[in-house]
This record gives C-alpha cells, sequence and structure tokens, in this order.
C-alpha cells in the first residue's frame, strides 16, 4: 500500500529528503507522495522512513492504493532498473 500525507502535516520538510525513492514532493498547501514511486521503502529499509521521521504523524497507508509486500518489492524493482 502506498503512503498518503495527511492534511495535518506542517511543512517540517524532514520527510521529503528522507524517501529513497524520491517519491515526496511539495504540493501547493501540504507535502505529497507519489503513489507510483511509493514503495513503503520495501528494498531499502525495514520501516518507512517518512513515518520514522514525522514529528506529527500524520503519514498513513492510503487505502485507495492497496498493495501487498510482493507487489511493493516488485515496484521497488521497477524503479530500480529505470535508474
Amino acid at each position: 500500500m502506498a503512503l498518503i500525507i495527511t492534511d495535518e502535516c506542517i511543512n517540517c520538510d524532514v520527510c521529503q529528503p528522507e524517501c529513497p525513492n524520491t517519491a515526496i514532493s511539495q504540493g501547493d498547501d501540504i507535502y505529497q507522495i507519489d503513489p507510483n514511486k511509493c514503495t513503503e521503502c520495501v528494498g531499502h529499509f525495514d520501516t518507512p522512513q517518512c513515518i520514522e521521521v514525522c514529528p506529527v504523524d500524520c503519514i498513513q497507508k492510503d487505502p485507495a492504493h492497496a498493495e501487498n509486500k510482493d507487489q511493493l518489492m516488485a515496484k521497488y524493482q521497477k524503479l530500480a532498473a529505470a535508474k
């Protein structure tokens, strides 16, 4: 499942540099996560790094983009091959 940043985001800028897939970018009002690039850090880390550093816990699983670990790993492998 890709992650999503809720409107509780305070634009603190700590999540963006932590994303190994560059899936996080500044949106109009708050940061946003590209579900096509988000692997929940599968292939890089054991836990999503953006969730680890978020001071207001505004990052959660996006129910609109449900994926299991195998699907996330396949997405990671596709993204890694494209680099």
